[in-house]
Parts: structure tokens; sequence; C-alpha cells
């Protein structure tokens, strides 16, 4: 089914008819979506998550199993399961419904203190890499391969991105020179937690500017934290960004890997954004970036060229 018919009446439909004891409880669309699911606030103290496709609808049970689990071995919430609905005539897919987790998307949050955040960030994904990973699943198709080899991604989009920037970037051969430094290593110590789409987006922020919550855990898995460090680029700038990574003991191997997740996700953002005539630095903002996608790239080569030096 298309996205645009996940609406108000259809979750409001699907509540009443799977859960009548909160068929009275108001259904109202949230100011912020995402782009695998779409939520709406159930009465003051719930939300309903619906997957917008069948590709995201195995994360329905991924996280009612896991959440649980996790909860109670980090720092800050994270969604908690109420109860889980099932495919119909009107929707497809397995749904869910939560606690509601009060606070603002970091992404629009007034943060004014952006090192302190950093480095409450730093501080819940060690204790994420901390985390029991017994029995959890690995990185894979599960977590669209977040937490593994970046070498996936190495495909005919990447040639593509690099020629689409040649006119902005007139020497590629250093973005290629980042891409194949990233892809010449793989993570040498045992798998961790990974969220697997850490964005300003799905980080919860207090009045005052404090990390309070993380959302969507649907590409959640075991693997190579690299993936996870992205936001280094696409959301911190440079002090912060320092502070977020001298909180976090992992070796230059690993953010080499993690600076060519973060070229990945700003080439893909500006290819696709270009194929289907959008903007592309709207749907960096979309998807809880404080820079563009320009903006990343830039800052990876100068990244780069700090450690090459």
């Amino acid at each position: 089914m298309d996205r645009d018919e996940i609406t108000v009446e259809l979750a409001a439909e699907l509540v009443a008819e799977q859960f009548p004891q909160w068929a009275d409880l108001a259904v109202v669309e949230v100011p912020l979506n995402g782009w695998d699911n779409t939520t709406f606030r159930l009465g003051d103290e719930l939300s309903i998550r619906l997957p917008s496709g069948e590709g995201y609808a195995a994360a329905v049970s991924k996280e009612h199993r896991w959440l649980p689990v996790l909860a109670p071995q980090l720092p800050v919430s994270i969604p908690q399961p109420v109860a889980m609905g099932w495919p119909g005539d009107r929707y497809p897919w397995p749904w869910s419904i939560y606690r509601w987790l009060p606070g603002t998307p970091a992404s629009q949050a007034r943060i004014p203190n952006m090192d302190r955040f950093a480095t409450q960030l730093a501080g819940l994904l060690n204790a994420l890499h901390a985390a029991d990973i017994s029995d959890a699943p690995a990185a894979g198709p599960g977590s669209a391969h977040r937490g593994g080899p970046l070498s996936y991604y190495d495909d005919e989009e990447i040639p593509q991105a690099l020629d689409l920037l040649a006119d902005r970037y007139n020497n590629t051969d250093t973005l290629r020179q980042v891409w194949l430094t990233a892809l010449s290593s793989e993570w040498q110590h045992p798998p961790v937690w990974i969220h697997g789409d850490f964005t300003g987006s799905n980080l919860l922020a207090t009045e005052d500017g404090d990390l309070s919550a993380v959302i969507d855990f649907g590409c959640a898995a075991v693997g190579d934290p690299a993936c996870d460090l992205t936001i280094a680029w696409t959301f911190f700038a440079e002090t912060s960004a320092a502070q977020f990574r001298e909180n976090l003991a992992l070796d230059k191997n690993t953010w080499a890997r993690a600076r060519g997740w973060a070229l990945w996700k700003a080439f893909v953002t500006i290819l696709r954004a270009k194929k289907n005539d959008r903007d592309e630095c709207a749907d960096a903002r979309r998807f809880g970036w404080k820079q563009d996608p320009y903006e990343v790239i830039d800052r990876v080569l100068a990244d780069h060229a700090d450690v090459v030096s």
C-alpha cells in the first residue's frame, strides 16, 4: 500500500478493531514522521507505529523482542512496546502500540550545549556497545546491512554519485580515496549492538537540551559500530564532534569506516534526490541532519586530510 494511505482514519480503525479498550482515545498525527514507519499519537500515553512498506514490517517483531532486553541496560529511555497489531484487510503488515516518549526530536530542538549533548550521546553508545548480545540478531538484511561490511554498498551508486559531483569537486580522486580507505578494514572485535539509524530525528531532547530518549530501533543488530558514528558529520559541528569522538574508545580504522558510511549517506541522499527531482538538502533535514549533504562531504574530506597529513 502507498504511504499516503496510512492515515489517522486508518490508524483509528485498526485500534478500534483490534484493541477496543483504546478505541475512545484520540489519534493524532505527529509533527515529524519517519520514512520506514508512520507514527500517530494515541491519547496522552501511547503511540501507534505502522510500517510504511513490506520491507520494514519484520522490524516490528524484532523491536517487541529486543527493546525490553535493551531498555534496562541503557542510560536513556527507548520505546516500550505495549501491544502488537496483526495484518488485516485494510492494512497488510504487523504494527505496534508503544508508550509515548516525551521530548522533541534533536534535529528540531534547541540544544544550548551541543558538547554536553555529544558527551551524553557517546555515553549511550558506550552502554549500547556493552549490552549483552546473547542470541541477538546479526547484521544483515534485517538491519538494512547496517553493522555489516560497508562493501555491501559498494555498488553502481558510488560511481554515479562521483560523476554527479565531478563539477562541484574538481578532483574526485580524494573522494574515491576516502571510500577505498573505508573499505579496506573490517571490525576486528566481538560484535556489539548497533542502533543502525543514529540521526537527529531519532534522538529526543528535553526542554533543557539534554538527551532523553532514542527511538526507531528497526535497523538494530549486532556487528560493526562504525555505521552509528556518521552523526559526527551529519549532526555535530567541529567541537561537539570532537567531544563525541573523544568519549568513544574506538580505533582509527573504525573512524575511517565511519567516514565511509557518512560519505555513502551523503552520496545517496544527493543522488536519489536528483533522480526523483527532490531537494537533497530538504531530504537531509527530513532525515534529521543539521548539515546538508555537501557540508557532510566537505567535513569528511577535511577529517580525512587531517588523518593522512
